[in-house]
């Protein structure tokens, strides 16, 4: 059995709900239907015992409800914050989808922050501590990571963030 077909029937006998989910409920958070990807690529793919997400952007209801860049006149850096914790929750819908249950994550590895940022902006760290506290939240100790957050010129669709994940799971 490839590994693709191994993943589709562990998603399959997936549970409709698990301790993560009800911990994000707990949250006042819900997963979403993963996002269509917006080019060339898949959101989520199995390699060995780790899952490795796409950059996930923050879509609430499908849509990205706030654009620009973060800082100066643009969007605040707290605001930039909450939107991280959307694309952390973005990221593990991802995740779930491509191996069926969040309480098979025995880790997350790493986690890789963009910030599409107005030169003069450096809080970088700051706005994608909103996924690592969110992760951290939801996963305790399994939930520190490490971790890059990068400032860059634009995002597409002209997102202020992007965050991506890497996850071991059993």
């Amino acid at each position: 059995m490839t590994e693709n077909e191994n993943a589709a029937q562990t998603r399959e006998a997936a549970p409709a709900s698990s301790a993560v989910e009800a911990r994000l409920r707990e949250l006042g958070l819900t997963l979403p239907d993963v996002a269509a990807p917006v080019a060339a690529y898949v959101p989520a793919v199995v390699s060995g015992d780790h899952v490795y997400t796409s950059g996930q952007l923050p879509f609430i209801d499908g849509k990205l409800t706030v654009t620009g860049k973060v800082g100066s006149a643009g969007v605040s850096a707290a605001e930039a914050k909450s939107l991280a914790a959307v694309c952390a929750v973005n990221a593990l819908a991802a995740v779930k989808n491509a191996i069926g249950d969040l309480d098979r994550i025995t880790r997350i590895v790493k986690v890789v922050g963009f910030v599409s940022s107005d030169p003069a902006f450096t809080g970088q760290p700051g706005v994608i501590n909103g996924a690592s506290e969110l992760l951290g939240q939801v996963f305790g100790e399994a939930g520190v990571h490490a971790r890059s957050a990068v400032g860059v010129a634009v995002l597409p669709l002209d997102s202020p963030v992007e965050v991506e994940l890497i996850a071991q799971f059993q």
